[in-house]
């Protein structure tokens, strides 16, 4: 073949190739899609994948089903995802665990989580609260902080389980802030919140939903929400960054994601569509009621944040030397 005969062929092989993008994002998808869960029905992730299903059938105009893949710390439902066909029709909606258990478990993850995922949206994120029984004596973070480092690991900070999100944002805010703690992790959030309020452990995060109830009822104390800015459901708590902690920003998120290569037209699609299901009022009003701030985003900022989230629990797991069986 002459040299102007491969310009040829590699110019008709680009031009089918544009040509079949935009007829391919617009027959996606040609039939049900499968939304994995990787985790029991009943959770925030199911209700917020829940809601996307519902909205993005209508707008897509194929079934979309939520299919509820539980067990081992959501690894089991996050391979089923990864080993899927790379065609759009096996999706999942994961949540902070996707980007805390690469740092916890390393090479025993069946998968790369960098590599083997198509980033599709951010859907939402939520912030947690740092919460203290009703008669603790601290009135702010900070003073909670003096009394932590006066009496070096003294404090007790109880989570709902090791390598859980609440357990990591006590990590990160021991380490913003230089103090030493004793983690007592629970099974599950309802145990520690029953011994928090009974004051056998000093503190705690939890998310704003689970505690508002009991801050409002004089059970608990409300220090501080993780990030910059105020929860609207609890807005006379300041914010960590006004507490002067500014790098304590752990928050719960929910993102869209499926198995590496999806075409990029089928991303691209499926993030728009997604954006507009997270922002249709209907959605938005049961999301807030569970205490997340919506985010819809593109494709390309679901992949630099979900890799910063990454990132960032595993510098957390190296300092805090964290081990989970």
């Amino acid at each position: 073949m002459t040299m102007t005969m491969r310009r040829r062929a590699l110019l008709g092989t680009a031009l089918a190739a544009g040509l079949a993008a935009p007829a391919l994002a617009q027959s996606y998808p040609t039939r049900p899609v499968r939304l994995v869960v990787p985790y029991p029905p009943g959770g925030a992730t199911d209700i917020t994948a829940r809601l996307l299903a519902q909205e993005l059938s209508q707008s897509l105009g194929q079934s979309f089903a939520v299919e509820n893949r539980g067990g081992g710390a959501s690894v089991t439902g996050t391979q089923a995802i990864a080993t899927a066909a790379a065609d759009g029709h096996t999706l999942g909606v994961i949540d902070s665990a996707f980007v805390v258990n690469p740092g916890l478990l390393g090479s025993r993850l069946p998968y790369d989580t960098r590599r083997d995922f198509s980033f599709v949206s951010l859907l939402v994120r939520s912030p947690l609260v740092l919460v203290v029984p009703a008669n603790a004596p601290w009135q702010d973070a900070a003073a909670l902080v003096r009394d932590a480092k006066a009496k070096p690991n003294e404090m007790t900070f109880g989570s709902a389980g090791n390598g859980t999100a609440v357990h990591m944002a006590g990590e990160q805010f021991r380490l913003a802030a230089d103090f030493t703690f004793l983690h007592v992790p629970y099974r599950g959030g309802g145990p520690m919140i029953t011994d928090l309020i009974a004051g056998r452990v000093h503190m705690a995060f939890g998310t704003i939903p689970a505690m508002a109830e009991h801050v409002r009822g004089g059970r608990l104390r409300a220090l501080a929400i993780t990030g910059a800015t105020r929860s609207a459901l609890l807005p006379e708590v300041p914010s960590m960054a006004e507490a002067g902690f500014p790098q304590v920003n752990a928050a719960l998120l929910n993102a869209l994601i499926g198995p590496a290569g999806l075409p990029e037209p089928v991303v691209t699609r499926l993030a728009e569509a997604a954006r507009r299901a997270i922002a249709s009022p209907a959605t938005r009003a049961r999301l807030t009621e569970l205490g997340f701030d919506t985010v819809g985003s593109t494709p390309e900022e679901a992949r630099t944040g979900l890799l910063a989230e990454i990132a960032q629990w595993d510098q957390v797991i190296r300092a805090g030397d964290i081990k989970v069986d």
